[in-house]
């Protein structure tokens, strides 16, 4: 069954200087009204008022016709408009209690884009122009969009490394459900492999970081003896920015072959619903944590799975997948970190890592089944778990 999904095809294009310097003007343009438009609202909330995105873009059109922002008129006004959009949505999530109040945008910080609508770009016959361009971006097409198909929207954007990516929102037709299948996985997330299945297979960890932590250290340090702002500073920085890069395009990579193959390969795939901004704090394992980039895991996983037709399974964080023996259901007292494979009184023998993705598995399966809790109780090997049950019912 096909699926008009919307899909972001990014590449990467060489400006010429014209365009470098029209692109810098235009973020800063969307900056200076996002920061405005933020301090407006920030102010009208303190006199106990609400003020949305048409009061915004009023105040913008009255911005234009000043002298100290008169600058705001040489810039496509579609970017300036879809910033006071993002604002407003922004606001939603603070409001919807889905993310935190907004934060004005930093000139050394925050990301550099703009984003263009339909009537500020034309594309055509392979050519993208934004408006008050009079040439078309030079793209590498890495790989063609999808036939008939025209971008609804298009965001240029500048990283820290200096490189510039233009992303193209479209609609893909041919994006499919791929054929239902009875097979199903359960996944545990580690640091020694990264992933380890119910299946037995162990996916190893490539640290990417620790492959170029050497480079970045050294450059990390050449950094820090320049100049704050200086022209030898702006070089180091970015010197440090391109490693970061390089170590980041890695590791999304590999993410993307990982979850690519997994959600290609099974129906049903079952999960735990880490914390990773609490684990973090651990100063001893945060880098490795990070490395792993278990959030990015599942986000690239259940994106993927709304794509395809596939089912993702998020068990509860607390569900005690290591210390349950997944032969006959006996809760360990205790499991530590150092302890890789253990075994259990009915004469079980576990890794560790992969017991718990085959608890997992049967945990997901027992929410899918019956809605059922997950989170066995803490006696052993007493009451069984709703994931037992479920296992149970299924023997003949």
């Amino acid at each position: 069954m096909a699926s008009c999904e919307k899909r972001a095809y990014r590449y990467r294009f060489y400006p010429t200087d014209a365009q470098t310097a029209e692109l810098s003007r235009t973020f800063g343009c969307v900056r200076k009204v996002y920061n405005m438009a933020l301090a407006a609202r920030t102010e009208a909330w303190t006199r106990q008022e609400r003020a949305n995105y048409n009061q915004t873009s009023a105040m913008l059109t009255a911005w234009k016709k000043t002298g100290e922002l008169a600058y705001l008129n040489e810039v496509s006004s579609v970017p300036l408009q879809q910033a006071l959009r993002h604002l407003q949505t922004a606001f939603a999530n603070f409001f919807g209690k889905r993310a935190k109040y907004p934060r004005f945008k930093s000139r050394k910080k925050s990301r550099k884009s703009a984003e263009y609508t339909t009537s500020a770009f034309r594309f055509r016959d392979g050519e993208l122009r934004l408006a008050k361009m009079s040439e078309p971006l030079r793209i590498v097409w890495s790989r063609p969009l999808p036939e008939g198909v025209s971008p609804s929207t298009v965001t240029v954007s500048q990283d820290a490394a200096g490189r510039w990516f233009v992303s193209m929102l479209c609609d893909d037709p041919g994006i499919r459900h791929l054929p239902a299948t009875d097979a199903a996985v359960g996944i545990d997330a580690g640091l020694d492999h990264l992933l380890a299945l119910s299946t037995g297979e162990k996916i190893a960890n490539p640290r990417h970081e620790r492959r170029d932590r050497a480079a970045l250290a050294k450059a990390q340090r050449r950094l820090a003896k320049k100049e704050k702002g200086s022209a030898n500073g702006i070089k180091a920085r970015r010197k440090v920015a391109r490693i970061h890069a390089r170590i980041a395009d890695r590791r999304r990579d590999s993410l993307h072959q990982i979850t690519t193959r997994l959600v290609r390969e099974n129906q049903t795939l079952v999960i735990e619903d880490l914390s990773v901004r609490n684990m973090v704090k651990n100063r001893k394992l945060a880098r490795v944590i990070s490395d792993a980039a278990w959030r990015e895991f599942r986000s690239m996983l259940e994106y993927k799975a709304q794509w395809y037709g596939r089912d993702v399974i998020a068990v509860d964080r607390w569900f005690p997948s290591s210390k349950l023996c997944s032969a006959c259901g006996t809760l360990q007292d205790k499991m530590p970190l150092n302890v890789r494979a253990w075994t259990c009184g009915c004469g079980a023998t576990h890794d560790r890592d992969v017991n718990a993705a085959k608890n997992l598995l049967a945990a997901g399966r027992a929410v899918a089944a019956c809605g059922a809790g997950v989170r066995p109780q803490r006696s052993s090997p007493g009451g069984q778990s709703a994931m037992k049950q479920e296992v149970s019912r299924r023997e003949p």
